[in-house]
């Protein structure tokens, strides 16, 4: 995220539950998908996992844009 984006979803943290919970969770998945990523080889498991994370982490992203335009809009 853009740094000017990263400060606009800090300013708003605390005045939205959903917001906090996911600006949490990307964090969470990007360090797994970090993990996942920086070996040579994943197992069959390991691919299964990551293809959700990816999206799971994407959506959870559309969802603070979301968020952050309806503060905007407010």
């Amino acid at each position: 995220m853009e740094h000017y984006e990263t400060s606009r979803i800090e300013s708003l943290l605390g005045r939205d539950s959903e917001l906090d919970s996911l600006w949490e969770e990307p964090r969470d998945l990007e360090i797994r998908l970090e993990a996942l990523d920086s070996r040579d080889h994943l197992s069959p498991p390991e691919q299964m996992e990551r293809k959700p994370r990816q999206k799971q982490k994407l959506a959870g992203k559309e969802r603070i844009a979301e968020i952050v335009v309806r503060f905007a809009d407010a």
